[in-house]
């Protein structure tokens, strides 16, 4: 499930495509939260917060907020991770749902040393929760970068949280765990190793793919051109239809992609299942305390695309799964 590269222009301008790959379109709808909005972590014993930021997420299924970029800049992005291991409850720890830990991080910080600092300091836990509609046991990583190319990968095995925190981590997809992934990158040629670039759909043949053109792209000479560029390197990571395992959740079909330019403040979202991209000014929506929630419809709509940034339309928020 999925694939996220970084790239930082030589003039500083910082963007993020993330592939959501899965075993069934997720029904996504983009989503436009105000600040103010009073949460919790699902769970009893859980995290409680006051959103200090807005954000726009893409929300699967309206359950779980999967991927978005909040007003500070701040983008975040939910993948797949078999190895997750969120242990056994401890009641003495703040505590939240997988389907919320990402909207808890656009809520609450604006760069990505923030957030790191403060979930380590809380000892925060995630507890154990099922996809209702695909059955699988939620295993996840959280992935963060913000507009001043700072980057982090945070993963929970064995019951307590992992930060791999660098500017560096530009690129992740799913199994193996993230230092693992490095140990394999190093065997190819431009890394270290000598073996050609491969081409599977395994994740960690994603990772070199990513990480490899990544590396390679062109300056751009202008916000166009660096959002294609970005773009390129998605689609060379995708998955055409066809290929899911279901079971094996890490191998699905491409079902669509994002694009955030933190630095310009855009979130370009394209769909698989129709041949149109789709962005939102973030900068241009109105997301401070006591606004309303607002929703972008994409799911079933065949024809929209463009500029979609005054689309969204006042509606009641979408419930969090709770476990």
């Amino acid at each position: 499930m999925c694939t996220r590269a970084m790239w930082t222009t030589r003039d500083g301008a910082v963007l993020v495509g993330r592939n959501m790959d899965w075993v069934q379109d997720t029904a996504t709808n983009l989503w436009a939260l105000p600040a103010g909005i009073q949460r919790d972590g699902l769970v009893p014993g859980g995290l409680s917060w006051t959103s200090r930021f807005g954000s726009v997420v893409a929300a699967a299924y309206d359950i779980a907020s999967t991927d978005g970029i909040n007003t500070a800049g701040l983008g975040a992005h939910l993948l797949w991770l078999t190895e997750a291991d969120y242990g056994e409850r401890d009641a003495a720890r703040p505590a939240l749902a997988p389907s919320i830990w990402l909207q808890y991080v656009l809520d609450c910080f604006a760069t990505v040393a923030e957030a790191v600092a403060a979930m380590q300091s809380t000892d925060l836990q995630l507890v154990p929760q099922v996809d209702p509609f695909s059955g699988q046991d939620i295993a996840v990583h959280l992935v963060l970068d913000d507009a001043g190319g700072d980057s982090a990968v945070l993963e929970v095995v064995g019951g307590r949280l992992e930060v791999h925190h660098d500017s560096g981590y530009r690129v992740a997809t799913n199994s193996p765990p993230y230092a693992q992934q490095f140990e394999h990158l190093r065997t190819f040629t431009g890394f270290g190793g000598d073996a050609p670039l491969p081409g599977t759909t395994a994740a960690p043949d994603r990772f070199v793919r990513a990480a490899y053109y990544v590396e390679r792209l062109p300056q751009p000479d202008s916000d166009r051109a660096a959002v294609a560029s970005i773009l390129s390197v998605m689609r060379n990571a995708a998955q055409p239809f066809g290929t899911s395992d279901p079971a094996r959740p890490y191998i699905s079909s491409t079902v669509w992609r994002t694009v955030a330019h933190l630095t310009a403040g855009l979130y370009f979202f394209e769909s698989s299942f129709r041949p149109s991209i789709s962005w939102v000014r973030v900068g241009d929506l109105d997301l401070s305390a006591g606004q309303p929630v607002r929703l972008l419809a994409l799911a079933g709509e065949e024809d929209l695309g463009g500029d979609l940034t005054e689309a969204f339309a006042p509606s009641e928020p979408f419930a969090f799964a709770v476990p």
